[in-house]
């Protein structure tokens, strides 16, 4: 059986085929001796769950191995949202949390998310500590788990928490819900069949949803907000005149959006128009941090208000590490995750679609308008991001060429490179980053440029570099 290995974003792998109850035991075992060392111990962990086949049944079996040990647990009565766990940690003192999620992955995967006492991602170095255990277990270890769900729920060290509900009044606490209301304006939300359903019209009533019932094969779609996902929410918008398309994730951590013409706005005019709505509206002050495949809108508005940025490896983990231990205002990924300071220091797709709501009320702009202000401002910027499924030896190749370095591309000279994660090639108004998976043979390339030919003309150059 393959080994245990945690990603970028928590372990994933493939249900009953190695994603079983017998690994989620060592997992478990591994979080329990972990945590029994935190300071925070006595009020326990919080686990949450998300809406993929089993993940009920998982998540009760994790929080029974984790109680036989000893350590109570706050269990969600339901699926909920990865932010919604996150926010529980703190707010119940708690030493850590779990969420069984596979995030955007398809169906057939599930995972295992380790959230830290702060609420973001687990540091790093704790991460591989609970792996390393988790893969040492003897089968005799497994067998120490006695206790049933039940009995443990009898001793009250298991404890069923509704954590949507206080997910949910934390929303209304930080977004201005009531000038939404009263505006009018005319929002769609794409749920994804994820576990950010039924949420949004609990806050805003009149808010329409789609694909928010409870479905573990996601319609046959990955649940991951980008473009080729999301084509009936884009056909939707403009066809029953709403202002605004909203999506969510799996776990509802990430964003996506759609303006009232039906355009998808990339995660990363996401992350640029929330940037300057934070700073420039709501007054927040703080740095800038940001994952290596986030691109230079950021930079530039960073600049002008004169704030720093930190550029960091992909993993929203790296983002939240530098979230507590520095001033930032704002922190993400390409990918649609990102945290504000006056949240939790994790990713919260709901939090951030509702603000950008706010955001149009307050400003009184369509979302095309306001993207439309960001480029008059700093320039056009258009973005993409493509994989390619190869063999292992052309991946090698192709990695051993980036390696050697690369004076031009595409024709544009190379004026810099950064290897921070992977290859990120810099030319005249605009950049490339190449990053190869380390557990199958996939290439990732991402690609910003000032014109969306240049854009096509990049990406098809690297994805036939021999």
């Amino acid at each position: 059986m393959a080994k245990i290995k945690f990603g970028t974003d928590g372990w994933r792998d493939i249900i009953a085929q190695n994603f079983t109850f017998e690994n989620l035991t060592k997992v478990a075992i591994a979080t329990a001796k972990f945590y029994k060392k935190h300071k925070k111990i006595k009020n326990g962990i919080v686990i949450g769950y998300d809406t993929r086949f089993l993940s009920k049944e998982f998540a009760e079996h994790v929080a029974t191995v984790i109680a036989n040990f000893g350590v109570k647990v706050l269990l969600s009565d339901g699926y909920c949202p990865t932010p919604a766990v996150s926010l529980a940690i703190p707010k119940f003192n708690c030493a850590g949390g779990v969420v069984i999620t596979a995030s955007h992955n398809p169906y057939k995967y599930n995972g295992y998310k380790l959230k830290a006492d702060y609420g973001g991602p687990e540091e790093v170095e704790n991460i591989a500590k609970v792996e390393k255990e988790a893969n040492k277990l003897f089968k005799s270890e497994l067998e120490k788990v006695k206790k049933s769900f039940e009995q443990l729920k009898e001793k009250g060290l298991i404890e069923v928490v509704n954590l949507r509900k206080i997910y949910i009044d934390d929303l209304k606490t930080k977004i201005d819900v009531e000038a939404i209301k009263n505006s009018g304006l005319k929002i769609v939300h794409d749920a994804m069949y994820g576990a950010g359903q039924k949420i949004l019209t609990e806050i805003i009533p009149s808010a329409t949803v789609i694909h928010n019932e409870f479905n573990p094969s996601f319609g046959g779609i990955s649940p991951e907000p980008i473009a080729k996902n999301l084509g009936e929410l884009i056909k939707l918008v403009p066809e029953k005149g709403f202002d605004v398309g909203l999506a969510t994730d799996g776990d509802a951590d990430r964003i996506g959006a759609v303006d009232e013409k039906g355009n998808f706005v990339d995660p990363q005019r996401v992350f640029a128009i929330l940037l300057k709505y934070f700073y420039e509206d709501k007054g927040l002050r703080g740095d800038v941090v940001k994952t290596v495949s986030v691109g230079l809108m950021v930079d530039k508005l960073a600049q002008k208000y004169g704030l720093k940025v930190y550029e960091l490896p992909v993993g929203f983990k790296h983002v939240a590490t530098l979230m507590i231990t520095k001033d930032i205002m704002i922190g993400g990924e390409e990918s649609g995750g990102i945290g504000v300071k006056t949240h939790i220091p994790e990713r919260d797709g709901l939090f951030l679609g509702l603000t950008i709501c706010e955001m149009m009320v307050k400003r009184g702009k369509k979302l095309s308008e306001i993207v439309e202000e960001l480029f008059a401002e700093i320039g056009p910027h258009f973005y993409k991001r493509v994989e390619l499924h190869t063999t292992e030896s052309h991946k090698q190749k192709v990695l051993g060429k980036l390696k050697k370095g690369l004076k031009e591309i595409a024709g544009y000279k190379v004026n810099n490179v950064l290897t921070i994660d992977g290859f990120k090639f810099f030319f005249d108004n605009g950049w490339l980053l190449v990053r190869a998976s380390g557990t199958e043979p996939l290439l990732r390339f991402y690609c910003e440029a000032d014109d969306p030919e240049k854009v096509d003309k990049v990406l098809d150059w690297i994805v036939n570099l021999k």
